[in-house]
């Protein structure tokens, strides 16, 4: 049985997962477990023979970094990447850049699992592109409506679009492809593809670092996704 085969993977750790702080569209580095967890997750794929012929990201460089580390484990740094905002975390609104923790003390352990889990839950949004983040940054002049918050909903919209109109006709082609991109624009993919409903996207989790194989088959239609290893591995 002809079975064809996608790697999506969740950045390493950043610098602000290790500070339990809602990140979004801030650009951080990856920690040093970041970088770890992105060169373990090249050699499992080196191990296991992969071999690709595209890659995407976003324009974040935690995910950006991500990639360049298993792609240089791989011995394939010269590799065509496209690099996409609509691959972007979700935009966490005014809670980007609070620890967690603090935003729970304000408002409620409920409220802040229905923004961080949930499916059309919207965050606080900022009050202005300017407000906590550079609006005005090169990598997003051309955007008409810069997000100010975002729900994994309307996350999934661009998410969505994107793999339909750029991501999915390539690997329709028998390319092999790898995509490095952030937690909420996985389970954005994930639900999609899976059929979950939005009460199903609650439980979904996607740890950093951990090489996720989604298959398809002869036809191109999704059948099941697995980890490449074992999480506590």
């Amino acid at each position: 049985m002809i079975v064809n085969k996608i790697i999506f993977l969740r950045h390493g750790e950043s610098e602000w997962n290790k500070k339990n702080c809602f990140t979004g569209w801030y650009d951080i580095n990856l920690s040093e477990k970041g970088q770890d967890e992105a060169k373990l997750a090249g050699q499992v794929l080196k191990q296991e023979g992969w071999y690709f012929d595209y890659a995407f990201t976003s324009v974040l460089k935690r995910a950006i970094q991500s990639l360049e580390i298993i792609l240089d484990v791989l011995d394939q740094s010269w590799l065509p990447i496209e690099k996409s905002w609509q691959l972007n975390e979700r935009h966490y609104g005014a809670l980007q850049g609070m620890k967690k923790n603090e935003m729970t003390n304000k408002y409620g352990l409920e409220k802040i699992k229905q923004w961080r889990r949930g499916w059309n839950y919207i965050p606080p949004a900022l009050k202005n592109q300017y407000e906590k983040f550079s609006g005005h940054d090169f990598r997003y002049t051309y955007l008409n409506n810069f997000p100010l918050t975002e729900s994994l909903e309307l996350t999934s919209r661009r998410v969505i679009a994107y793999w339909k109109e750029v991501i999915f006709p390539r690997f329709k082609l028998g390319q092999s492809i790898i995509i490095t991109a952030h937690g909420n624009s996985l389970r954005a993919l994930l639900k999609y593809l899976n059929y979950l409903t939005a009460n199903d996207i609650i439980y979904v989790t996607i740890p950093t670092g951990i090489p996720i194989v989604y298959e398809f088959t002869k036809d191109f239609q999704p059948t099941r996704y697995y980890y490449l290893f074992n999480v506590s591995q």
